[in-house]
């Protein structure tokens, strides 16, 4: 076994062709789509004359801000390099590139998981708490979705678009 493995299994082949990249960052999109119809969707049903709920229960930008925290998570994530997480202080330009891009990362990731974290919060207390039915109770399990969505999305597009395959030319001066 090579020593340079982690796992006992080789990686499959397939995922270091350009088709399975591609396929990644249009799967990436789809998830994200969806994430972003599930909110429009809940914030529509809210202002509709279809929700019935006792007290007008509306969406408001709390219900929102959990949403933009993620989507921002998810520029920052997408706008590292991986290349640049291991790269040696000679070979971009400054000092300490690798730790200020692993700083980056880190932050990125922690607004997403606010994002989410912000949306189990605002579910549990704006729609659990308050005892609401299911079609009310939709605007805060669609806030959750739509986090987890754009969370699963960051993830799906940064390790598509950092896959590494066999026409992919590296140079160096």
């Amino acid at each position: 076994m090579p020593s340079h493995q982690l796992f006992r299994f080789p990686k499959p082949q397939w995922l270091n062709s350009a088709s399975a990249r591609t396929a990644g960052v249009y799967i990436a999109g789809a998830l994200f789509s969806i994430a972003l119809f599930t909110l429009i969707d809940a914030a529509t049903y809210s202002r509709s004359s279809l929700n019935g709920s006792d007290p007008e229960v509306h969406m408001n930008f709390v219900d929102w801000v959990p949403g933009i925290c993620s989507a921002v998570g998810m520029l920052i994530i997408n706008s590292i390099d991986k290349s640049r997480l291991s790269a040696d202080t000679f070979s971009y330009s400054g000092d300490g590139v690798a730790w200020k891009a692993r700083l980056v990362l880190f932050l990125g990731f922690a607004a997403m998981a606010g994002g989410l974290a912000g949306g189990v919060t605002v579910m549990v207390l704006k729609y659990v708490l308050p005892d609401y039915g299911f079609p009310t109770l939709w605007m805060g399990v669609a806030n959750v979705v739509a986090n987890s969505l754009v969370m699963l999305s960051s993830v799906v597009l940064w390790v598509s678009q950092n896959m590494e395959d066999d026409y992919t030319y590296n140079l160096a001066l």
